[in-house]
């Protein structure tokens, strides 16, 4: 057992009876259970298969504690970038905890369910025992079992059947100063009914430079005949941990489109487990990993294939500079039965400098033979042709790297279909780029 398990073992007893939900003997059972199943297997290692490239040492030095006091308001620092309040329904956490006087919950149409975990459990605990109760387990799920037994807050979304939400429901989540040392355990859900339709955008956002661990689990239910965009901003302060899951279950017919983008916090993980437990599914997930200084992004994927007839392509860039690293594990699994599938991966990254590093590992495990199925990945630099063209139309070399850059990128983000999201990721892409050129 590792360190931070010992603390979490330890201190268990005591911070569950600040956690919401405490009166019900239902998540109290759930969350003792997933607490036994993570004392047995303690913190992931590098000696795990899943985690040989992201090493969870950085934190066992010191013990998050769940971040369970109220939030600090903190206007000033809600984004320029965040869709417009108009645009989306906004529902707002400060530091782990719901900011209500911010939010921007316009009229949802009947038949749609926006509400905080924390407000569900307090009030309609049905709403959400079912799926709390019945969550896929995903392949090494110690941090999955670590969010149910401490999981404190997050935002629950239900979809009835034929329900077609076209406004983005903004789930944002920020992270000031008031959070060091924390822990914030969210716990996101996700129902979308029979036939319906709706986008989600999930932004994690950092403003101090103090440490603090966000451990987010979401998970997704799409049933048959729905369609869900799904789109992530990552960009937690430089400080941070995030460490982040979303498990989802699609549908016959269904249609699920991810797309992240990641660019804060010293180390990260984005795992995305996909069960495709139907036929006729479309399963695409995309991301850029912008990296830089000393950062550690990891990117990890499974798309399981349980029955035949469905689709996944999977797409994902990185751009690595200075003394950063990335990592790439995405897996794809087609079961014995599941015929006439189509699986594609494709993992590209470019180094900007000597010492940045990426590692990729593709996988395929197909267990049919009626399939067509493919995967690679490529490690490379800047196109030094290119850039001797550009410099000799008179283009500073930082800015021609910079514009080969961005190409590199923004024909991902450019696939975004909803415009105040895809601009919302180009703002922080272009930022990002800036410190190129010191612009």
């Amino acid at each position: 057992m590792t360190q931070i398990g010992n603390e979490y073992i330890e201190h268990y007893p005591k911070w569950r009876e600040d956690l919401p939900g405490k009166d019900l003997a239902w998540l109290a059972e759930i969350r003792a259970e997933a607490f036994e199943r993570f004392t047995e297997c303690g913190l992931p290692t590098r000696k795990t298969e899943a985690w040989k490239y992201t090493n969870l040492a950085p934190l066992t030095k010191d013990i998050f504690a769940p971040k369970v006091s109220a939030a600090v308001r903190n206007l000033t620092v809600v984004p320029a970038h965040a869709p417009n309040e108009t645009a989306a329904h906004r529902i707002i956490f400060v530091n782990g905890r719901l900011e209500a006087d911010d939010s921007a919950i316009n009229a949802l149409p009947k038949g749609v369910r926006l509400i905080t975990l924390g407000e569900a459990l307090e009030k309609e605990p049905a709403l959400v025992a079912n799926y709390l109760a019945a969550s896929n387990k995903p392949e090494e799920p110690a941090l999955f079992e670590m969010n149910t037994a401490l999981m404190t807050e997050g935002a629950v979304l239900m979809l009835e059947p034929e329900i077609e939400l076209e406004t983005p429901v903004h789930l944002f989540f920020l992270t000031t100063d008031e959070a060091a040392q924390s822990a914030m355990h969210l716990r996101n859900l996700i129902v979308a009914g029979k036939g319906s339709t709706a986008t989600i955008f999930e932004t994690y956002l950092g403003t101090g430079k103090t440490e603090y661990w966000t451990n987010v689990v979401t998970e997704v239910v799409i049933d048959e005949d729905a369609h869900l965009r799904h789109y992530k901003l990552q960009n937690e302060g430089e400080a941070a941990y995030h460490i982040a899951m979303t498990v989802a279950k699609i549908g016959d017919r269904a249609t699920y489109d991810s797309f992240a983008l990641s660019l804060g916090s010293i180390l990260s993980r984005n795992e995305i487990q996909a069960f495709l437990d139907g036929s006729g599914i479309d399963c695409r997930l995309n991301g850029v990993n912008l990296a830089r200084g000393h950062q550690h992004m990891d990117t990890t994927t499974v798309i399981d294939h349980a029955k035949p007839g469905s689709n996944c392509n999977e797409t994902y860039r990185g751009v690595v500079d200075n003394h950063a690293e990335t990592v790439f594990q995405g897996k794809i699994i087609v079961r014995q039965n599941s015929q006439k599938t189509s699986a594609h991966q494709l993992n590209r990254n470019l180094l900007l400098s000597d010492e940045a590093q990426a590692k990729t590992k593709p996988e395929l495990r197909i267990h049919a033979d009626d399939v067509q199925c493919s995967h690679g990945a490529t490690i490379s630099e800047l196109d030094e042709q290119a850039l001797f063209y550009l410099r000799s139309r008179g283009i500073a070399e930082d800015v021609a790297r910079s514009l080969l850059t961005e190409a590199f990128v923004v024909e991902m983000i450019d696939e975004i279909e909803i415009a105040s999201i895809r601009e919302a990721m180009r703002h922080s892409m272009v930022s990002w780029l800036s410190e190129m050129t010191g612009m």
